[in-house]
């Protein structure tokens, strides 16, 4: 395992790990996990059975949530005084939804290197099997616990284009349903995935409203992991084309400063990114006055 020779500080490994199957675990994973010199774990019991199967004796400590912001300084004296330390969660790519973000930021700040081992990831892999658009995706975590809230952002994706996905604990998975069924539209197509590369792995399609229905008949659907995908709406225009659309009219009429402003009126894009567009479109049109 490799050193950081520029300061000589060790390294900072982001292992993914599996996400239910543990013969998906990869060769590249097992060897950093064995050689480094700490191995933090979300639950060292529930990483327990992975580590011993691939006989890694590397010494583990807890780091979650709750302890991140209080262990993240010690480990970064760890990896300065040279030792190399491997993050792993309890299932997948570290980070996603789970602890490390503040120790992976801290890290880069110290200019210490940090070395992505790749592997399993519960979102791309239900993506992957889903039938749903992939072209374009955003995930979004997991909604928040309360319907207020929860349909609070439903409203604010409602009309994006691209694949929208989610994870989602199984005792709130039909409120969740019902609540998208609601505002995104009983028709809008949707898939759910549950217990990924695991014995009860399930991938069914379908629109929210059948979905709704399948769940209400098949209550023992509401267990395991969770990870729900749903069409963009794909009856909106494209955000880029038509604020192209509407910035390119006002052009003609309107002083290219005065055009970025009425633009966002209309649109409710952000300025900059309206600004940014204007000047893009003022390249490609030579002979327009750029004020």
């Amino acid at each position: 395992m490799q050193k950081d020779e520029e300061n000589n500080a060790g390294i900072l490994y982001v292992v993914a790990t599996p996400i239910g199957n543990l013969d998906d675990m990869t060769p590249r994973a097992i060897s950093t996990l064995q050689q480094a010199g700490v191995i933090l774990a979300e639950d060292t019991r529930h990483s327990g059975s992975l580590l011993n199967k691939y006989g890694i004796t590397t010494p583990a400590i807890t780091y979650h949530d709750h302890n991140e912001r209080r262990l993240a300084p010690q480990i970064i004296e760890r990896l300065q005084s040279g030792q190399n330390v491997a993050l792993i969660s309890d299932a997948g790519t570290p980070l996603v939804s789970d602890p490390g973000y503040h120790l992976v930021k801290l890290a880069r700040q110290a200019q210490i290197k940090v070395i992505p081992i790749p592997g399993a990831c519960a979102l791309i892999t239900a993506l992957s099997a889903s039938g749903m658009a992939s072209d374009r995706f955003c995930f979004n975590g997991f909604l928040p616990a309360k319907s207020t809230a929860r349909i609070n952002r439903l409203e604010e994706i409602k009309s994006a284009v691209a694949t929208q996905i989610f994870y989602e604990a199984p005792h709130r998975l039909v409120d969740c349903i019902r609540d998208m069924n609601r505002i995104l539209g009983p028709e809008r197509e949707a898939c759910i995935a549950r217990e990924l590369t695991k014995v009860y792995e399930t991938i069914c399609s379908g629109n929210l409203a059948s979905l709704d229905h399948w769940l209400e008949q098949e209550p023992g659907q509401c267990r395991g992991e969770i990870v729900i995908m749903v069409a963009g709406n794909l009856d909106q225009p494209d955000s880029d084309q038509e604020d192209r659309r509407i910035v390119a009219i006002l052009l003609e009429y309107l002083p290219p400063s005065q055009a970025v402003a009425a633009a966002v009126q209309l649109t409710g894009s952000k300025k900059n990114r309206l600004y940014q567009l204007t000047q893009e479109m003022l390249k490609a049109q030579p002979g327009i006055d750029n004020d």
